[in-house]
């Protein structure tokens, strides 16, 4: 490992660099869900005001609109065949982190994003889930949710989760109002940026190699 050496301190030999990766890392690949179909959206606008940010700051962000890309109810009997599905699973696949956006419907997800999570369990696996949730009730329950299905599925979560109320934090064109909603956004945007980075890096390693862990299975 590297270290930071100063000749004045005998205790600096210890001292670690910090880790700069290297040039020719891969950009992140981030898939953005808007799990709604409301037209108006504000759930919409707020994930790609977030993946503008993404773009901005050096990643790859890939957006899943189901009002635009209409993904029939999930049936496991015959969901996985046909090209649409063979497609879907490709971007899923490709992507290292998943921004999922959802309004908040009696304390849940939306049935889109719950319809888009039925579809894979594999391809979610050693990934960044990264949430956001519009609600007037703070979202706590619909996140948590997400952040169970995410488990389930053998991937990562942040921490934490997003939320904001229209009208309060997002106005109903999708301008964001509210400063606090703004930082807290900024906040998620660089932490799905620097730990999606970071777990991609491990998963790619993990998949690559030969050490027994959780995602050996799909190698």
């Amino acid at each position: 490992m590297a270290r930071c050496i100063r000749p004045d301190s005998p205790v600096a030999p210890y001292l670690p660099l910090r880790y700069s990766p290297p040039m020719s890392e891969p950009k992140l690949k981030v898939l953005a869900v808007a799990g709604s179909l409301h037209r108006g959206s504000v759930t919409r606008a707020v994930i790609q005001h977030a993946a503008k940010q993404l773009e901005a700051d050096g990643c790859t962000v890939d957006i899943l609109d189901f009002d635009r890309e209409p993904l029939a109810i999930y049936n496991p009997a015959t969901s996985h065949e046909g090209p649409a599905y063979a497609a879907l699973r490709e971007r899923v696949m490709h992507a290292d982190v998943i921004l999922l956006g959802t309004p908040d419907y009696h304390g849940s997800v939306s049935g889109a994003a719950k319809n888009f999570l039925d579809h894979f369990w594999r391809e979610f696996a050693g990934k960044l889930f990264a949430t956001i949730v519009a609600s007037h009730e703070k979202g706590l329950t619909a996140t948590d949710q997400l952040r169970t299905v995410a488990r389930q599925c053998y991937a990562w979560t942040l921490p934490y989760g997003v939320s904001f109320a229209e009208g309060q934090d997002v106005t109903k064109d999708g301008q964001i109002v509210s400063d606090t909603f703004k930082k807290r956004l900024e906040m998620l945007v660089r932490d799905t940026r620097v730990y999606g980075q970071l777990l991609a890096r491990q998963r790619r390693a993990d998949l690559a190699g030969t050490d027994p862990g959780f995602l050996a299975r799909l190698r």
